[in-house]
């Protein structure tokens, strides 16, 4: 699955974002998403078994309890993806930029 694909789920964003702060149980992860999203403890599982699946996130058993970590290889990739299509962007904004200043000058 692409990078993209796992991360345009809102849900999976969120949790990414809280695992980019600290590695955090599964119960902490279900009661901020719950919380924030209402949804099931089953649908936050199904988001971080779709996280681990595509590397984005790792987990270890801690006594009765998983531990998720963010896994910063693939973060990586979305990373370099970005970057490789920021110039691209970058360029034509600041040609559009260009332009709207010249119309500003025709209409004063």
């Amino acid at each position: 699955m692409h990078a993209l694909d796992v991360l345009g789920d809102p849900v999976r964003r969120r949790l990414v974002e809280l695992l980019a702060e600290r590695d955090r149980t599964a119960g902490e992860l279900t009661e901020v998403v719950t919380a924030e999203f209402g949804i099931s403890q089953p649908a936050v599982s199904n988001h971080l078994r779709v996280l681990r699946e595509s590397g984005f996130a790792q987990s270890r058993p801690e006594g009765t309890r998983r531990v998720y970590a963010l896994e910063a290889a693939r973060t990586a990739e979305v990373a370099d993806w970005v970057q490789r299509h920021l110039g691209f962007w970058s360029q034509r904004l600041d040609a559009l930029e260009t332009e709207v200043r010249r119309g500003r000058r025709k209409e004063e």
